[in-house]
């Protein structure tokens, strides 16, 4: 169960941060005056309901910068209230409950008091859709050079079955003492800077996951998951624990001016909803919660011998959710037609 602990101060209403934006979030064409959370709702969803940037939601709900790392999330049933006046977003009165609670209105005999609700953990309205992201939380993917060259070798299988699938038995080589469970993988994809051609990295097809059931060598370990086929020559790192995404949107220190370098699957556009990689990371200054800018490049034109180079522009805002060292995995939020390779990455 998780527990909301409510008093004078609205449940999520912090201290505004000291590094808002000049100019105040714009409120939304048609935006309502207030709206119930629903199950399966995102903040970044609900957001979009009130403002022209939902990505901004974290300072109308005037939180601070180490409450916009672990935002306090809200749960369905409530209702969020527009205060156009700011504009501010807060917690209404809940559904069935007599008293606004979370406003910070007294109950019945007038005093303010905490008040205790249990609400289920797995209510909890998440930032962005969870479940889009989810499968890359828990493997690796991007890896440079050196791991590349120190990775495990599966060098042979129990049955010399060209493929294998969960509980099967193969032998690799180079398998670190210690380290008993590993992640599998194959053909790794250089990921290129498209303007200096510089490779940042090289991202991983995850194959599944393995464990260790013997010390010889060649170490014996036993296939615990197998999303595809395996086989002698695929390589192995350490797996990784499984990462928590809770973190809420906001806008990088560093000046990000990087490019859209891949597209999850190998196609060479897509759009709302879809994970692309960006030619930046830990070393520019990214962290998870960090929201991008992203911008088409429409070429060049040439008119009587004079030649153009057409003005950027800016079509849809994605999400940072997984860094590393030189390149990061966006979500696109929103999006006004297709993202493309090479496509500009700046500042919101």
């Amino acid at each position: 169960m998780f527990r909301i602990i409510s008093s004078i101060a609205v449940g999520i209403a912090f201290l505004a941060s000291a590094a808002v934006q000049a100019a105040p979030p714009a409120i939304a064409a048609g935006a309502p005056d207030s709206y119930t959370v629903a199950k399966g709702d995102t903040m970044w969803g609900i957001s979009g309901r009130f403002l022209q940037e939902p990505w901004r939601w974290p300072e109308v709900w005037q939180m601070n910068e180490d409450e916009i790392k672990n935002p306090h999330l809200i749960h369905p049933g409530q209702i969020i209230v527009l205060d156009r006046s700011g504009p501010y977003l807060r917690i209404g009165k809940r559904i069935g409950e007599g008293s606004n609670s979370f406003s910070g209105r007294p109950a019945g005999d007038g005093k303010l008091q905490p008040r205790i609700y249990e609400t289920p953990v797995d209510d909890a309205i998440s930032t962005i859709p969870l479940k889009a992201i989810a499968p890359f939380l828990t493997r690796p993917l991007v890896i440079n050079e050196e791991s590349l060259q120190a990775a495990a070798t599966i060098v042979a299988t129990e049955t010399n079955r060209v493929y294998l699938a969960q509980g099967d038995t193969v032998f690799a080589r180079d398998v670190t003492r210690n380290i008993d469970k590993w992640a599998i993988f194959r053909s790794s994809k250089p990921l290129v800077d498209p303007t200096t051609r510089q490779v940042l990295g090289y991202e991983t097809q995850y194959l599944g996951s393995a464990k260790v059931k013997g010390r010889s060598d060649p170490v014996t370990l036993e296939i615990v998951e197998a999303v595809e086929e395996i086989g002698v020559g695929d390589k192995m790192l350490p797996a990784e624990g499984e990462l928590v995404f809770s973190y809420a949107p906001h806008a990088p220190k560093e000046t990000i001016n990087a490019r859209l370098i891949s597209i999850y699957r190998g196609v060479s556009e897509t759009g709302k909803l879809s994970v692309v990689v960006v030619g930046a990371g830990k070393q520019d200054g990214l962290e998870p919660g960090h929201v991008v800018a992203m911008f088409r490049n429409r070429g060049t034109a040439t008119h009587e011998r004079n030649t153009y180079v057409l003005p950027e522009k800016r079509y849809g805002s994605a999400m940072i959710f997984r860094v590393f060292d030189n390149v990061s995995y966006a979500l696109i939020i929103d999006t006004e037609g297709q993202a493309a390779i090479g496509d500009s990455i700046r500042n919101p």
